[in-house]
């Protein structure tokens, strides 16, 4: 038996004393490092899981910047309580706790919703005011994270049912990890809201996501961008333009796309917004004059998000998916269009339990290929390294980094699936 086939196969956990873990003891990357730490106990209501993927996301730069000022860190004092990050991973039962014997068993796999709709149950004299108000807590803030071997999961997450099984047992384990950002958008597109009327005397049914055979535009061909473009094609609109200032991302979207699209009878239009005018231009030629049915607003940038605005159609849904800085954060919306065009403003942060289970779904059938999005594949001791490159905008794309595959160098990569991963920990094991 192979390494990985051994590794895959493990019911039996021998869990060592110590672990590698990605610890945050304060404010700023200064405060950042992976480090030797004890694998957590586990108690009667917790369960204690082997990361086998884990995936960096941008959020943990603002949780850098902000330390205990975080809503979820919430005062917790860092550096007598340094806390493990992480909030994309895919996981395997190592430990039960007893009274949970019977509905966990060690080998089995979940996906884990980092987004908690739970009190701390844990805890509760860390925090500012012993939590009092705070109705939320979050995996890889003050909760447990994946950028470590193993995690603890907690009775919070199991209480909010957070602990996903997954839709095909064989799933690889970073497309488990990428099911976090890839809910998010799955969440943001539900937020859609159009209203159907089957003739003048037909009752007005609300219905959610994308407008099929509308016009929809993505601004923004980063990652998330990109992922809203390839889930927005399974709503068939009969234009998608995907827009940004930067020509190579634009041909990526070319790349993914294109194939999809085309077997969908989707027309596909890749827009330089840098240029004035052009993407309102392109609409409006491809939609009639009718303007955009759906906008997805994938950058946080006032301006961009001002100006797209103004190329809803009657009807039209805008998402602000992208956050903006506060203190540049106004929109102006005309009320005349609100009025008399019926426009909608939307917006979501994250996702719950049944996104994250819609899109595990969704990446198991093929709807999304989870692969497209992959940029760097490393271990835990890079995680530092990933943040500073998302920081300085040249990470374009997520890094799957896998805890028990040690690897000295972080390896940049164009695509990734299911073989690929295979190899590298059959290598790296």
């Amino acid at each position: 038996m192979s390494k990985l086939e051994t590794y895959r196969t493990q019911k039996d956990f021998p869990v060592p004393a110590t672990m590698q873990a990605v610890v945050l003891s304060g404010v700023g990357f200064e405060n950042l490092a992976c480090r030797e730490v004890p694998v957590p106990s586990t108690g009667d209501n917790q369960l204690l899981c082997r990361v086998d993927a884990a995936g960096v996301c941008t959020s943990i730069i603002k949780l850098l910047a902000q330390g205990p000022k975080h809503t979820f860190i919430n005062g917790w004092d860092l550096a007598a309580y340094p806390v493990i990050l992480g909030d994309e991973g895919s996981v395997t039962v190592a430990k039960v706790g007893k009274n949970l014997q019977g509905q966990y068993s060690p080998g089995q796999r979940f996906g884990v919703q980092p987004a908690v709709d739970v009190p701390p149950m844990n805890h509760r004299e860390r925090y500012a005011d012993n939590a009092r108000g705070m109705n939320k807590t979050a995996v890889g803030y003050t909760l447990g994270g994946n950028l470590a071997q193993y995690i603890l999961i907690g009775e919070e997450v199991l209480q909010g049912q957070c602990l996903l099984p997954l839709p095909d047992n064989d799933m690889p384990y970073f497309a488990v990890s990428m099911g976090e950002p890839i809910s998010c958008i799955s969440s943001a597109q539900e937020r859609q809201i159009h209203i159907h009327k089957a003739g003048p005397f037909g009752q007005r049914v609300p219905k959610l996501g994308l407008l099929e055979g509308g016009s929809a535009v993505v601004v923004g061909a980063g990652a998330m961008g990109l992922m809203h473009a390839e889930l927005a094609l399974r709503y068939k609109p009969k234009n998608l333009l995907v827009c940004d200032i930067l020509s190579e991302r634009l041909a990526t979207a070319q790349r993914i796309l294109a194939p999809k699209a085309k077997a969908l009878g989707v027309n596909l239009l890749t827009v330089n917004s840098s240029s004035p005018d052009a993407l309102k231009e392109t609409l409006m030629k491809v939609s009639d004059g009718a303007g955009a049915d759906d906008i997805i607003l994938a950058v946080g940038i006032q301006p961009v998000q001002q100006a797209a605005l103004e190329l809803l159609g009657r009807g039209g849904v805008a998402n602000l998916f992208g956050g903006l800085p506060r203190g540049k954060h106004m929109l102006q919306i005309d009320a005349i269009a609100v009025h008399y065009n019926e426009i909608k403003v939307v917006g979501s942060s994250g996702g719950d339990p049944s996104d994250l289970a819609s899109a595990l779904e969704l990446i198991a059938k093929g709807h999304i290929d989870a692969g497209n999005y992959v940029r760097g594949i490393g271990s835990l001791q890079h995680a530092p390294a990933v943040l500073g490159l998302i920081q300085e905008g040249k990470m374009d794309g997520k890094a799957i980094l896998y805890p028990h595959a040690q690897t000295d160098e972080l390896r940049m990569v164009d695509y990734w699936d299911a073989g690929q991963e295979a190899a590298h920990m059959e290598m790296y094991l």
